[in-house]
């Protein structure tokens, strides 16, 4: 796979730390935001190859994170990393955009299936979440 750049997006340092290490060989470049002000700010002047954003980043306009960063970048690609696996989030994130849905807790086995399905151009849902609700396998389904 080519490296690219990586914008990560998460309020916690420590999480931060883990994605960069678990990641740091896949991407030339990874820029790491704790805010959603920042994200944004990246965003538009990095034009990152993929992000990865927390659902749980508190952003300035109140709403859901995935919906503000599909409305200033339509075209960008991200992955929503979330300790949240209710069906509806997962369904309202992809609808706003989400290439990528990852369990913050099968993280260190998931994010890098979900890294390289989101940059081949496929939507990549942890399968736990599917296994788990009995659901449709969606796992590195092609747009």
């Amino acid at each position: 796979m080519e490296r690219k750049r990586i914008l990560i997006a998460d309020a916690h340092p420590a999480t931060l730390d883990g994605l960069r290490a678990l990641l740091k060989d896949m991407f030339e470049v990874m820029f790491m935001v704790a805010n959603d002000q920042s994200l944004m700010d990246a965003v538009a002047r990095v034009q990152p190859d993929l992000v990865i954003v927390d659902l749980s980043m508190p952003v300035f306009s109140g709403g859901n994170v995935a919906r503000l960063l599909q409305r200033v970048s339509p075209e960008q690609r991200f992955i929503i990393l979330s300790a949240h696996d209710e069906q509806t989030v997962i369904d309202e994130c992809l609808a706003a955009g989400a290439r990528g849905f990852v369990l913050k807790r099968t993280a260190v086995i998931d994010l890098i299936p979900a890294v390289e399905a989101v940059l081949r151009g496929e939507t990549y849902v942890s399968p736990s979440i599917t296994e788990e609700k009995g659901n449709v396998n969606r796992q590195a389904t092609r747009e």
